[in-house]
């Protein structure tokens, strides 16, 4: 069986448009099989983006694990001065990530990595709708990786539901920076933890 959280490659495609609200406008994605959320902007990311999209995002931002590109397309329409990274193993997501960029005239970078493993950039934000089902290893890995590769001062930006884990995820993360709630909607926590001054 394929999952969206590999990469998938060999697969027929079967693209089709979807579209959605989101803050009352109606938008629209390229869309395919095999891909995380693949009818419509999913109940977690939603949340994850109107949480935050009102936050001072500015520098440069990686969306990881991004698949279509719900998360970065959107805070990028929303926040232009962002230079978007988008990231994903699966490269039919990434495909469709770049293409969605440019269904909105956005000049994005797009690339095949698992974690980071083919990024070696820094970034101020990092935003995550993280693939749950690959285990809480590979999760936390992801998180301490994401760490690493903040700017001084950086933030990341998590989703996580409660009964998936969000509580021990929270402990962890607070080993990690500067970590709290930004919100709860409906059993989801956004979670914020900011990378610690080196003098902390």
């Amino acid at each position: 069986m394929s999952y969206y959280f590999t990469n998938n490659t060999g697969k027929e495609p079967n693209r089709k448009k979807i579209t959605f609200r989101f803050l009352a406008n109606l938008e629209t994605f390229i869309s395919d099989d095999g891909v995380f959320s693949k009818d419509t902007l999913d109940f977690g990311s939603r949340a994850l983006l109107e949480t935050i999209i009102e936050e001072p995002l500015r520098g440069g931002l990686l969306d990881l694990g991004c698949g279509i590109g719900y998360i970065g397309v959107l805070l990028k329409k929303y926040h232009p001065d962002l230079n978007v990274t988008m990231a994903d193993i699966n490269e039919t997501a990434v495909r469709l990530a770049q293409e969605n960029g440019r269904l909105y005239g956005q000049k994005n970078r797009v690339l095949v990595s698992d974690g980071f493993a083919n990024i070696d950039d820094r970034f101020d934000v990092i935003v995550t709708n993280p693939p749950i089902r690959t285990g809480k290893a590979n999760i936390y890995r992801l998180f301490s990786e994401s760490m690493a590769h903040l700017n001084e001062e950086g933030i990341m930006y998590i989703v996580i539901r409660k009964r998936q884990g969000a509580e021990s995820a929270m402990k962890y993360l607070e080993t990690l920076g500067k970590t709290e709630i930004v919100d709860k909607v409906k059993g989801y926590w956004i979670i914020s933890v900011r990378k610690r001054h080196l003098t902390d």
